[in-house]
């Protein structure tokens, strides 16, 4: 790592540069990539950071989720700030920062630097020309059948050219390979935890579309008419095919829309609007993704259930989080429906469940040991659903203070759930309601209380989200994580997280449980619960008993019993 710095601040006075800047995010923005430039020059694995390099100082820029693992991994090396302060960044001033502006976005930049700062796009990035990325494979393409998705390539292509002619716009530049999934129904390889497809797509307000991608990928929906090779356009060739394009507005989105496209665009069009109106129709679920989505989560269910059983229950034996991780995984590979995890397993024993997402790897893990608590947040990719939950767990009898504070999680994560949707409408309501138990003994967490979800894509997905300040209006057919927590630093992490779903029945929206996996009643105070949140979890573990036990052996099913 101080390797890679030092060349790269060797290479400062080449381009006239007084620091660089590199974000964790490829150049399709997407959270979970094959490449991480930034892991290589910080040591930083968390899925959110931002380094800044100058001559003289180097600084990360994470959320409250890495507070912890961020100082572990590179607080020798680095000054350790929240996002908060790269607004308007003033830790220094009037200096020439170099970006790739293949990896921001104008309004990201403008909103860091350009008040006291001034920025250089350089063409090449300088990471790369210090390490290589790995090339990687050209997994194709592939459709879902209508069936599996519920609408029709068509009808969705129809909804954005109705909006295009709404906004008087001739076209829009879909930048998001997971809004590109969504509209035109496929899926791919390129990530390592999910099925996005790497590409972007053109779309005219006559319906005409133009696929941007390696052609290699497309074959198979070219094989399968699926498309036609003149609705493909070779990313290498795109700069000059869009120029080549009749009309005279786009749209764009400002949040996945590098300055890279955005210039090449300004350079013949004019744009009309910064905004994809793909991210609130792709997070309305239809019927057909609601219901591929309860059954995923019925089979993950099965797997979550049978991994607790068996950890809860192996005490004579020894095993470290790193074990405790590959078991689940086979656990989940046990049904034919299971790709891949949705994201890497979160298996915190001890005080490492204190590091909100922590990664356990042979050299850092620990034996669960019987005295502590485990935090497990795991997830999985299955034909076809996107799985995220998190159960804590203990293994002996726990100290009042403990079994207190998981009681009180609990209650948030029941308020959450129980939600009248109609008044609380918002995740900035809804977060209040899940926090609010914490607080009345000072306590609270760092991270959102619950993001959005996609169906057989990514395991975060907006606009939606609970959190402190989201606005977007929860409407029936998204998809949330309810998941408040606590954190004692070096000595625990508490946090329970269930996926949830808007209905709506009599004009009434409230939310359902996907998550069909058991709560860990030995930490529950029950003196603490009303009866409404005992009858909820009663009624929780009833649902839960009734959706999975006749796949659980004759011991798991007496065992799942016993929470009722």
């Amino acid at each position: 790592m101080k390797e890679y710095i030092k060349i790269l601040r060797n290479k400062f006075k080449k381009y006239d540069i007084d620091g660089y800047v590199i974000p964790k995010n490829d150049d399709f923005f997407t959270e979970y990539s094959k490449i991480n430039r930034l892991k290589i020059i910080s040591n930083f694995t968390g899925s959110a950071g931002l380094a800044i390099i100058l001559r003289n100082k180097n600084y990360l820029f994470t959320d409250g989720r890495y507070t912890i693992q961020s100082q572990i991994e590179c607080g020798k090396n680095f000054e350790i700030y929240g996002f908060e302060k790269l607004i308007n960044c003033n830790l220094f001033k009037n200096l020439n920062i170099g970006i790739d502006p293949k990896l921001f976005t104008n309004t990201q930049i403008k909103k860091i630097f350009l008040k006291n700062n001034r920025i250089k796009y350089i063409k090449n990035n300088l990471i790369d020309e210090i390490k290589k990325q790995q090339k990687n494979i050209s997994m194709p393409f592939f459709s879902l059948d209508k069936k599996i998705v519920g609408e029709s390539v068509n009808s969705k292509i129809k909804r954005i050219s109705k909006y295009l002619k709404k906004k008087g716009s001739d076209y829009i530049f879909v930048s998001a390979p997971e809004n590109v999934a969504w509209i035109l129904n496929i899926r791919g390889g390129d990530s390592p935890n999910s099925p996005v497809p790497n590409s972007r797509l053109i779309i005219s307000k006559s319906n005409k579309i133009l696929l941007i991608s390696k052609i290699e990928k497309c074959k198979k929906l070219i094989k399968n008419k699926f498309l036609k090779s003149n609705q493909i356009i070779d990313i290498d060739k795109f700069p000059k095919e869009i120029l080549k394009l009749n009309g005279k507005s786009f749209i764009i989105d400002d949040k996945s829309c590098s300055i890279f496209f955005e210039n090449l665009i300004k350079s013949k069009f004019k744009i009309k609007s910064k905004e994809d109106p793909t991210y609130l129709m792709k997070a309305i679920k239809n019927k057909s993704e609601i219901n591929n989505m309860i059954n995923s989560h019925i089979l993950d269910g099965v797997a979550l259930t049978k991994f607790i059983y068996w950890i809860k229950n192996i005490n004579k034996k020894k095993i470290n989080e790193v074990q405790a991780v590959k078991k689940l995984e086979r656990f989940r590979k046990m049904n034919k429906s299971f790709l891949y995890p949705s994201f890497d397993t979160i298996a915190g024993s001890g005080k490492n469940g204190a590091i909100v997402h922590y990664r356990a790897n042979k050299k850092n893990c620990r034996v669960i040991n019987k005295k502590d608590i485990f935090l497990c947040d795991s997830g999985g990719q299955y034909k076809y659903g996107t799985t995220d939950v998190t159960r804590t767990l203990c293994f002996s009898k726990q100290n009042q203070k403990i079994k207190n504070i998981f009681t009180k999680v609990l209650k948030g994560h029941i308020a959450v759930a129980t939600t009248n949707i109609n008044k609380d409408n918002t995740g900035k309501k809804i977060d209040k309601r899940a926090r609010k138990f914490l607080l009345e003994s000072n306590l609270d967490y760092a991270h959102g209380t619950g993001h959005g979800v996609g169906f057989f894509l990514n395991v975060h997905e907006g606009p939606q989200s609970i959190t402190k300040i989201n606005n977007v209006e929860i409407k029936k057919g998204m998809i949330l994580s309810n998941e408040p927590g606590y954190y004692k630093k070096n000595k625990y992490g508490i946090r329970i997280e269930n996926l949830i779903y808007v209905d709506k029945k009599n004009k009434k929206l409230f939310f359902k449980n996907l998550t069909m996996v058991p709560i860990e009643k030995d930490l529950i105070n029950f003196n603490l619960l009303t009866d409404f949140e005992k009858n909820y979890l009663f009624n929780y573990h009833l649902n839960v008993y009734s959706k999975i036990s006749k796949y659980l052996k004759q011991k798991e099913r007496r065992w799942l019993a016993s929470f009722i």
